[in-house]
């Protein structure tokens, strides 16, 4: 059967006058959504956007109308359609979005299946793998011990793991060398910090430099991916510390496994495994209660099955092996990846990014003090990062200016993403919390988020700096 356009799936969606999203008048389990208006198309499950479908769990937020938070309930309606689209096309098997301005839930949908093979729809509820948006996580925690004198951001690393006291950066071979040409290994002009860790600027890969990977595979690393190892973190991070890094410390941006070295000094400054400073110092308070680095057993009914973009761009299961669903449920369960092992939900993600909007606190327990939060949304790297059309922060992107960007947003706003499409970003200007929850990977192809930015930014009827005087006016009204 021939299949139709992605835009011509979201065109018949919008007129159809469907897939608008449900608000419920309190953060209470509101009504079951009525049903589409037009027959589902065979394949994953077509739902009505809601606050809490059937079978999942009310937002942990207050919910308003998208109109009492500024935003144009129209411009939601086209979120959730445009969302729908690519499940109707078969991009993206199911997601969960939401959607918080200040501190309001102003929009939330989950569209699609969790699993199309069992036919499990998505729920608020539903839990991911959120890969790198662990790294923000991580970065919480070190500074907790840098709030607490524990830990300081010019500290060497090799205070807390010795094996960084010396370490060796790969040189390539010059542009005119022979094929083949060996490439040479130099020690450290200086020695890396915990500042460096936060902002990628180690040196530290993640391995997929051709002229070193082999090394790096030899030694058992598989990219980012720790969850198979029958070793605890530690072991592989000590492991890290004797193969060449692929830049010098503070000279250049290079991603790789700089937060999970960041977690083990986590671990050796606060004397805890990462699981239990976590659990005590952030997902408690923060009530993030389904935020873990391995899933509970009774819980694996809710966790998402992970596809991949097939040859024709519709996404087919990925496969079992290795990090592609990943050893989350039945694996060892030792090795907690600072920087990409996490799971976790919507909601919890959106807990931990709010306290982040507040300055460090929500619904009264304080995390960070609000000079940290500043210091942690503040660029630390000038134009290293992205040629300077974006700023790089303490664990994630930082917008400096608009323009450069090159696309809708504030300046001021910090986010990232994960491995398996996950995407958030924050808003201060605009008091906006958006995380976007899908489970894609490998992907090619797919703007989703591009597209839920727009729209969104497109929806904004009275900016964030009106809010409050929006209020004053409504409840002179009374």
């Amino acid at each position: 059967m021939r299949q139709r356009p992605f835009a011509f799936s979201v065109a018949c969606a919008i007129a159809a006058g469907v897939l608008v999203a449900e608000v419920a008048p309190n953060a209470q389990t509101p009504a079951a959504p009525p049903a589409p208006a037009v027959a589902a198309a065979a394949g994953p499950a077509k739902r009505p956007a809601a606050a809490a479908p059937a079978g999942g769990t009310a937002l942990s937020f207050p919910i308003a109308s998208p109109e009492s938070l500024g935003l144009s309930a129209k411009g939601m309606a086209r979120i959730t359609a445009m969302l729908q689209g690519f499940v109707d096309a078969k991009r993206v098997a199911g997601a969960v979005t939401v959607i918080l301005r200040d501190g309001k839930v102003a929009y939330t949908s989950t569209v699609g299946s969790a699993d199309v093979e069992k036919a499990v729809p998505m729920r608020t509820d539903t839990i991911f793998r959120i890969a790198s948006q662990s790294k923000a996580v991580t970065t919480t925690a070190a500074l907790i011990l840098v709030d607490e004198g524990r830990l300081l951001l010019n500290d060497p690393v090799s205070k807390y793991i010795p094996a960084f006291r010396t370490t060796t950066v790969m040189v390539p071979p010059a542009p005119n060398a022979a094929p083949g040409s060996p490439v040479s290994v130099v020690a450290a002009r200086r020695q890396i910090t915990v500042r460096d860790l936060m902002t990628q600027s180690s040196g530290v890969s993640y391995g997929g430099n051709a002229a070193t990977r082999p090394l790096y595979l030899a030694a058992g690393f598989d990219d980012w991916y720790f969850a198979n190892k029958p070793e605890p973190i530690g072991t592989w991070i000590e492991k890290l510390a004797t193969l060449p890094f692929d830049g010098q410390p503070g000279e250049s941006y290079i991603y790789g496994y700089n937060t999970d070295i960041l977690g083990y000094v986590v671990e050796k400054a606060s004397g805890q495994p990462l699981d239990q400073f976590f659990k005590t110092r952030i997902f408690d308070p923060l009530k993030m209660t389904d935020t873990s680095f391995y899933l509970p057993l009774e819980k694996r009914d809710r966790f998402a099955v992970n596809y991949s973009t097939g040859p024709d761009g519709t996404f087919v299961r990925a496969k079992d092996e290795g990090r592609f669903q990943g050893a989350y449920v039945e694996g060892p369960r030792v090795a907690f990846s600072g920087g990409a092992g996490l799971l976790s939900t919507a909601n919890d993600y959106a807990r931990l990014l709010q306290m982040l909007l507040n300055g460090g606190e929500l619904d009264g327990a304080r995390i960070l003090s609000p000079k940290t939060v500043a210091l942690m949304t503040s660029n630390h790297l000038g134009t290293m990062y992205s040629n300077g059309n974006f700023g790089f922060g303490l664990g994630f992107e930082i917008t400096e200016h608009v323009g450069r960007s090159g696309r809708p947003g504030s300046v001021g706003e910090f986010g990232w993403g994960g491995a398996y499409g996950t995407k958030y970003w924050v808003d201060p200007e605009e008091k906006l919390v958006v995380v976007y929850m899908t489970q894609l990977m490998p992907q090619t192809g797919i703007d989703v988020t591009d597209r839920l930015r727009a729209l969104l930014y497109g929806s904004i009827e009275v900016p964030g700096a009106r809010l409050g005087t929006m209020k004053l006016t409504a409840a002179g009204k009374k």
